[in-house]
């Protein structure tokens, strides 16, 4: 019988080329996070059961979430199926923290889904969110920290926030509609992007609304546009509903702060599928390819009360890593010719040891310089040296022979610009340093 080698359906291997990729936008998000002055944290991957129990909605606890029985103990564990949930417990947890506490958190979570493109079992989120604000700058920051999230991503353009509020959802079709059991309501809504008008229809259709009453929820979740255009239109037909005016003032309110409001619009449609919402509520959707949200998050008051036993106002966002990763590769803003970290190849020309010690030594020099450097350790002949450098595309050959090791020198090429030097081994360091910055890296 064949032996399984591949990962489980849903899971991946990351070679260095992909992780390159992934660990330097990563990088960039934590600049983006660090420089709206937010602090990093990590969680466990595992939580007990009971901790996200009632926290997500019926279809996620009873498919999504990984659960397992530990066999020694039998006590019930899960894999932390968001960043968000631990947070609150977190914060329940860790008592006495300054209010606004910032935190930024980027790590897997897992959902036992079927796989699909832009969807996978095991997968990086990228959250910052914000715990103790109440007011409208708070959702203002989060919305400006997505958007500059994602154009330091490499998505100048091409990409629209999309804004709702719980309150306006839960004003229109719980007070005004008198919807009684909306929960199916809103996952039926939230499909729209999946299934279309058509789909939504018929999955309304299943829940035994009447025609009329469809046709007003299709009505309502079509409206979309400016934040001014949407909110005034709400405040005209529902503006005696509490829940809907405060929504439509605290929208109003946040995108006052907004930097750039060309990019965000009102959409009616957006519900978000997670119970815990409260408020705000947010979605990033690029124009190409179709992909589906590439962020998504807003505003959960109600969540760390849940374990602290008094509500804590609490706003957030997360960054699906993995769908912006396959969207750039598509659209060409990414590529996977970067195969390693190393910029500099010691090549020993004679297999000597005094030739090598010498070639060892300079490689030493090299790495404490801050170049990240590589030796043969294959004993191989030099051409061979050349070939597995040039595959990974590293920059800088250095060539160690007879000749270098007696008058102690070192001969270096750039294989990007052709450019040749020859330096004394106390200068190696600066030529190196010089032709990289001259050819590039």
């Amino acid at each position: 019988m064949t032996r399984q080698v591949r990962p489980p359906r849903g899971f991946r291997d990351f070679p260095p080329d992909i992780m390159l990729l992934r660990k330097s936008l990563m990088g960039k998000l934590e600049n983006v996070f660090r420089s709206y002055g937010f602090d990093p944290i990590d969680t466990p991957a595992l939580e007990y059961w009971e901790i996200l129990a009632g926290k997500y909605g019926e279809e996620a606890e009873s498919r999504l979430i990984w659960r397992f029985k530990d066999p020694w103990s039998g006590r019930e564990y899960a894999l932390r199926y968001d960043l968000t949930v631990p947070l609150a417990r977190f914060m329940a947890t860790h008592k006495g923290l300054p209010l606004p506490f910032k935190r930024y958190h980027i790590g897997p979570v897992w959902r036992h889904e079927e796989p699909q493109k832009g969807r996978y079992r095991e997968f990086y989120q990228c959250d910052a969110d914000i715990v103790g604000s109440p007011y409208p700058e708070a959702d203002a920051e989060i919305v400006n920290l997505t958007v500059d999230a994602i154009k330091s991503l490499g998505f100048e353009s091409g990409f629209t926030v999309r804004l709702n509020d719980r309150r306006l959802l839960r004003g229109i079709f719980e007070e005004e509609l008198r919807l009684e059991n909306v929960i199916p309501v809103y996952r039926a809504i939230d499909k729209l992007d999946k299934i279309g008008v058509d789909g939504v229809r018929s999955e309304l259709a299943k829940l035994s609304l009447s025609e009329p009453t469809i046709d007003k929820i299709i009505g309502i979740i079509s409206v979309s546009g400016t934040p001014e255009e949407v909110l005034d239109e709400a405040e005209r037909k529902y503006g005696a509903n509490k829940n809907v005016a405060d929504a439509v003032n605290h929208l109003r309110e946040t995108v006052a702060l907004v930097g750039e409001k060309d990019k965000v619009k009102i959409d009616l449609s957006l519900v978000r599928g997670l119970d815990y919402y409260t408020g705000p509520i947010l979605e990033v959707v690029l124009d190409k390819p179709r992909i589906g949200s590439v962020a998504g998050g807003g505003r959960y008051d109600k969540l760390i009360g849940m374990f602290l036993g008094e509500d804590i106002p609490a706003t957030g966002v997360s960054i699906g890593i993995e769908r912006i990763i396959d969207a750039g590769l598509e659209l060409g803003i990414y590529n996977l010719n970067k195969k390693t970290v190393t910029l500099a190849q010691v090549v020993v020309l004679k297999r000597d040891p005094t030739i090598y010690q010498y070639a060892w030594n300079l490689a030493n020099a090299l790495r404490r310089s801050g170049i990240p450097t590589r030796i043969d350790l294959g004993r191989t002949g030099h051409r061979v040296q050349r070939r597995k450098a040039q595959r990974l595309g590293i920059p800088l050959l250095v060539f160690i022979g007879e000749k270098e090791a007696s008058t102690g020198t070192a001969t270096i090429y750039h294989t990007g610009c052709g450019q040749r030097v020859e330096a004394k081994r106390e200068s190696v360091v600066e030529a190196a340093k010089a032709l990289l910055e001259k050819c590039g890296e």
